[in-house]
């Protein structure tokens, strides 16, 4: 026999892994292994935890990927300007500027998937490319 009140308490069972796993993602701005090792704990644990924590490993999974993907592409990008002959600033600034976007990427993405696991809620859209369907605003 379930007792009413906890039909109504959300699954919050793969909530603290989650939360590992975001703090992984943010470590790896000062020591870049911690993401790998998030992702490999993403993976491993994926489908074998309730629908709204995986909601969240399948978004720290796609995270991961798609920075990696965008890291291959700039670096190809940045060696194909040296290889033409493109002055230094260009590949710094290519550089620099990947950089930066894509830290901003990543703490945005672990800021909003932080902010609904600890709501108890999923990503909505866990294979969006930028923040997983939530609206990301400056109001109150």
């Amino acid at each position: 026999m379930s007792h009413p009140e906890t039909a109504l308490t959300p699954d919050t069972r793969g909530r603290g892994l989650a939360a590992v796993i975001y703090v992984l993602y943010l470590g790896s701005i000062m020591a870049v292994i911690t993401a790998p090792i998030g992702v490999v704990i993403a993976h491993i644990r994926r489908g074998r935890v309730p629908p709204m924590a995986d909601s969240h490993l399948q978004f720290q999974i796609r995270t991961f990927w798609l920075g990696a993907l965008g890291a291959l592409v700039a670096l190809a990008a940045w060696n194909l300007l040296g290889w033409v002959g493109a002055p230094s600033w260009a590949s710094w600034t290519l550089g620099y500027g990947f950089f930066t976007a894509c830290l901003v990427w990543t703490i945005a993405r672990c800021g909003v998937g932080i902010q609904r696991l600890m709501s108890s809620r999923p990503v909505d859209n866990p294979r969006s490319l930028l923040f997983g369907g939530a609206t990301v605003s400056l109001d109150d």
